[in-house]
């Protein structure tokens, strides 16, 4: 793509609205997320951030305006469509939503031994790159019982990320997890995102986790993955969207949302930003 040509948008909302009977929870709302790039989505329980996610795989219809996702019209798609275009989204529930009857390898798996002809020798071989990607390759054959909150958050990661979707969405990726386990969970977010060059939209209720991962970003040098941090005002891959009362109230640059003088904004992030 020459130098100065826009990237093409992976999701556009276009004057969305969407209500569940009298209660409106978005209201007109738009926004695009470039293809390869990262949306942090902010806000108050209750201001719409995973009726957002839901939109955009279809689960929910808007009751105005346009959805685009990898350039369709979701809010068009019959049912048979919709699953084709799931078929490109990966999705990371809060509640990791593993089977606990499974083995890692066949959670990590699931999708690609139920939904396409794969050869199994061919899903192994996907998933021993995956779990090798996010540093749980021993971890295999073991049971998601035998595994600490944090392995079975990167676990999930893995499952989402198997079938190679353009678009993975996060549904509060850290909840409950401890700051330590936390970052591991980020970096793994980041490094999906910078190495694997996947489009992401993340809804977080942890601040810290999200300006870490606006503000990290992953690079592998001799065969060896790090993570370093980045000028907040540089980190050009990830963005916020903070939503409030039915609208976008903010979409910038982590440096722009961290300097703002917006009262909102001062009192929603108080004491959650850097320097912690």
């Amino acid at each position: 793509m020459s130098q100065g040509q826009a990237i093409p948008a992976a999701v556009v909302f276009d004057k969305v609205s969407f209500a569940f009977d009298d209660h409106i929870v978005l209201r007109d709302i738009s926004f695009a997320v470039p293809i390869g790039s990262m949306r942090i989505l902010l806000g108050a329980s209750g201001a719409g951030k995973s009726v957002v996610l839901k939109l955009i795989l279809g689960l929910l219809r808007p009751d105005a305006g346009t959805i685009l996702v990898n350039g369709q019209r979701v809010d068009h798609l019959a049912e048979r469509e919709l699953l084709q275009l799931r078929g490109d989204i990966g999705m990371l529930f809060q509640e990791n939503a593993l089977f606990d009857s499974l083995t890692v390898a066949q959670n990590v798996g699931y999708r690609l031994y139920e939904e396409t002809d794969m050869p199994e020798q061919h899903v192994r071989s996907r998933i021993e790159e995956v779990l090798g990607f996010i540093g749980l390759g021993e971890y295999i054959d073991r049971m998601p019982s035998e595994l600490s909150g944090g392995q079975r958050r990167r676990v999930a990661i893995a499952r989402a990320m198997a079938a190679r979707p353009s678009l993975v969405l996060f549904d509060d990726p850290t909840t409950g997890l401890d700051p330590l386990t936390a970052t591991t969970v980020d970096d793994e977010i980041v490094k999906l995102r910078d190495l694997e060059e996947v489009t992401s939209i993340v809804v977080t209720h942890q601040i810290r986790d999200a300006f870490y991962m606006a503000t990290h970003q992953a690079n592998r040098t001799d065969g060896k993955v790090q993570i370093r941090a980045v000028d907040g005002a540089t980190a050009h891959r990830a963005s916020f969207l903070v939503l409030h009362e039915g609208r976008i109230y903010f979409e910038g640059s982590p440096e722009a949302l961290r300097t703002s003088r917006d009262p909102y904004l001062q009192e929603f992030l108080f004491m959650t930003l850097p320097p912690w």
